[in-house]
């Protein structure tokens, strides 16, 4: 094999090496059964362990109770955004949104098909670069619940503080910080991840949900849809992403072995700060996007003063084997993904070319 390069990719994200290592040997013979990962049954007993056990390790790992449940489904974060109002939104009923990007606006478009919605901050009037004071929201009395995007992959901004909801359930989008550092998971009653970030391959969507939430769901719901089927059916109502969930299990196996989320959060920020440490410092050639009280661990944005300057950077970052730093297209500009795999030699390796590009270019 090749050198591999360092991915920078917002996802289809970097994987642990030894999770990807591992991964690829049991493509061709897991267990000695004489079959592949990939063609393994998923009512068989081999992978019944395999989604249980992933299950149970991401449980451990987040020190959730047996009032919760893990879920592996599929459709992406893009499918709850209308399997959350459709379950949980009734016909007049309102549920309260805040506004933080391209993603929270989404969710708010399908939850608008299904009931009343309250957006109740948005940061929207300067191009979503902060994240609203989450201590003035006022909340709708009675609401069916209240919805955050707990991380905005193209901005570049992060909740470091969650609202406070009373007895409204809080429900997360978590798809690009899920598993990055340590929370309070109790105070969630729906957390839901695309697991192409931080936790797996694509494919693979993990609802984390409390139990008593289901006494709440309002309507009719397709049996596929209704969250009550896969918690009942163990996520197996339906075939999964076999190979998916096998590798989550697989990660959740590696970031048990470092230590845990408390060793993965003090190695994100030490990353996260390496960085904007580095963009501040060379001001007068990078330019910071987001306020720093909102600045994302996860997803770094930036600029070049000079912008003409940006597909340069892209284009010699590629060659010196860094790759996926353009920003998103909706906001141009550069970007770097540091999920809980990318290294910090990785962060190193991208601050020194950055020096070097600004000593050759300022």
């Amino acid at each position: 094999m090749g050198k591999r390069v360092f991915n920078f990719y917002a996802g289809p994200a970097t994987l642990p090496y030894e999770v990807i290592k591992e991964a690829s040997e049991n493509v061709l013979d897991f267990m000695d059964l004489g079959l592949s990962i990939i063609e393994i049954s998923h009512r068989s007993k081999e992978f019944d362990d395999v989604i249980k056990k992933a299950a149970s390790d991401m449980k451990d790992l987040l020190n959730l109770g047996d009032e919760y449940s893990v879920l592996f489904l599929q459709g992406g974060a893009s499918l709850q955004f209308a399997m959350i109002p459709m379950n949980f939104l009734g016909e007049g009923e309102t549920a309260d949104y805040i506004d933080t990007g391209r993603w929270s606006s989404k969710a708010i478009k399908e939850a608008k098909l299904f009931g009343n919605v309250n957006v109740v901050a948005s940061s929207s009037d300067k191009n979503y670069t902060y994240i609203p004071d989450v201590k003035t929201l006022k909340f709708t009395d009675g609401a069916s619940y209240v919805h955050i995007t707990s991380n905005n992959t193209i901005y570049g901004t992060q909740f470091h503080q969650f609202p406070d909801t009373g007895n409204i359930p809080l429900v997360v989008d978590m798809s690009s910080d899920f598993m990055c550092r340590e929370l309070d998971m109790n105070r969630f009653s729906l957390v839901y991840a695309g697991a192409q970030k931080n936790v797996g391959p694509a494919g693979v969507t993990v609802v984390i949900i409390k139990r008593d939430m289901l006494e709440r769901i309002k309507r009719e719901v397709p049996i596929i849809l209704k969250y009550e089927t896969h918690v009942e059916k163990d996520s197996l109502y339906n075939t999964p992403s076999v190979f998916g969930v096998y590798v989550i299990g697989l990660v959740m196996k590696w970031l048990k072995k470092i230590g845990g989320l408390k060793e993965i959060e003090r190695i994100n920020r030490e990353k996260a700060k390496l960085l904007y440490d580095a963009i501040d410092d060379m001001s007068d050639f990078y330019r910071a996007v987001v306020d720093k009280d909102s600045r994302s661990i996860m997803n770094v944005t930036f600029r070049i003063v000079k912008e003409e300057l940006e597909a340069k950077f892209v284009e010699e970052a590629k060659k010196n084997g860094m790759v996926g730093l353009k920003g998103h297209r909706s906001v141009g500009g550069l970007r770097a993904s540091i999920y809980n795999a990318m290294s910090l030699e990785g962060v190193k390796t991208l601050v020194e070319f950055m020096k070097d590009f600004a000593r050759r270019n300022g």
